[in-house]
Parts: C-alpha cells; structure tokens; sequence
C-alpha cells in the first residue's frame, strides 16, 4: 500500500523549475522519493533549490531553453547518460502576454506558442522512446484553466493552453499501449510571482476571490499535489483527464 502512494526511484524531468509551481514540483517530487532533474534558462537562477529535500532523492539542475532544439537535445544527452530511461516528464514551462486581441504582433504571438506548446511536445517526442523504456512513464503537462474557459485578456496564452489539453488526449491514446500515460492540470490563479503581478490590481483581486467559490487563490504546493499524485502507481488507470487545481473556479466561471 505504501508503495503505490509514493515516488521512490522515479527519474523525472521537471521544465521551468526554479521558481512558483515548477519550484513546488521539484520539491514535492523529490520528498516523495523521485530523482529530479530540473531546467532553467540560466544557471544562476538554480541556487534557489537545495541539493536534499527530505528524502534520499538527488535534484540537479541543467541550464536549458526549452525553445531551442539545441538545447532540448543537450537535455535529452543529459538525461540518457544519467539514467538510461525517464519515469516522468513535467512540461511546465510557458509566458503569458496579457493584451487585446488585436493588439498582438506575429513575435508575440509565436513566442507564445512556442513556450507554451510547442516545446512540450518537442519535448514528449524526444522523451518518448525513454518513457516507453520506463514502462511505467508519465507525462504531466501544466495547462491552465484559460485552456477550459475564457478569462478575459491572453488569448494566445489561452488558445496555447488548450490545445495543450487536447495533445494531451491524444498523446495518451497513442502511447498507452506502451505504458505511458499523459495528464493535465489546469491551475487557476496560484500564490506565485508571476500571478502576483496581476492581483496586485485590487479590484481585479476582489473579483477573483469573489468568482472563486473557495475565496482564495492557491497555493503552488498544491498544485504540485495534484502533478505528484497522477504520477504515482496508485493513480495506474487515469490518463488522458485534466485535474483542475482552481477552488472551484472552473464550475463557476468569470
């Protein structure tokens, strides 16, 4: 029973993982017993993550832009010498660009795309023949619940995160077979820097709590909950659903 409720041995990539939900990813997967493997843009921003995080797990970091094959291909290198195989592959790294519609330039919007979408499948393709070696492989992609409904202002972000939903479902109907099983979650607003920016706006603050029927936004520990238990054995049957970690937002709507 114990086995089933933990992530001991795993080997996990984790995009985006220095700082907010990436951060709590690292730290929760590694608690729990995963080896942790974490890529950032630049190698001064991997201080913030203790080499131990209560538990006899490794977490190392590797200096990487998801948006440069160059460098997705240095990461793949990376993991195949240390492991050999990949239990589980967390895309969480993304941008957002809050503007009008109209407003949006060609640059923004592929630099969208590209951080939010297509890295993550890059990355699933370049994993795919390590995950499938795991037998037990795991693919948690980090969408939004701006991929299920609409939230105003980000556009682009919101049609990135929703068709990360449906690769998602399609991912996990072609690689199931092999053991492979892909997942969502889809986060509304979370105690992070980059939310904070946003509900710094009081008003705007009030309407989200008001919207939510949990009154609060979340915490990023909480979100890493969710990641962590689709990844785990007991959760074996489930693939191809996105969890939503939004207090209740998603049943309500803006």
């Amino acid at each position: 029973m114990q086995n089933r409720w933990n992530l001991k041995g795993k080997k996990a990539v984790v995009t985006g993982g220095t700082k907010g939900i990436g951060l709590a990813i690292v730290r929760e997967f590694s608690a729990l017993g995963a080896d942790v493997l974490f890529v950032a843009r630049s190698v001064e921003k991997t201080g913030d993550i203790p080499g131990k995080s209560g538990s006899d797990a490794a977490i190392c970091g590797l200096s990487c832009d998801v948006c440069n094959e160059d460098d997705r291909q240095r990461l793949l290198s990376a993991v195949e010498n240390k492991w050999k195989r990949l239990d589980i592959l967390v895309n969480n790294a993304g941008m957002n660009i809050r503007k009008a519609t109209a407003d949006y330039s060609q640059e923004e919007f592929e630099a969208i795309m590209d951080a939010n979408l297509r890295s993550a499948l890059e990355l699933c393709r370049l994993f795919h023949p390590l995950l499938s070696r795991s037998e037990q492989g795991n693919i948690v992609n980090i969408s939004s619940v701006a991929g299920l409904t609409a939230v105003r202002t980000g556009v682009v972000y919101g049609m990135s995160k929703s068709a990360m939903i449906h690769m998602t479902k399609y991912l996990a109907a072609e690689w199931a077979p092999e053991g492979i099983r892909v997942n969502a979650v889809a986060p509304w607003y979370i105690n992070t820097p980059l939310a904070g920016q946003v509900l710094r706006d009081d008003s705007y603050r009030k309407e989200v709590i008001e919207r939510t029927p949990m009154k609060r936004t979340g915490e990023p520990e909480e979100v890493a909950a969710a990641a962590a238990f689709l990844c785990m054995p007991a959760a074996s049957y489930i693939t191809g659903h996105t969890i939503s970690v939004d207090g209740g937002f998603i049943i309500h709507g803006f």
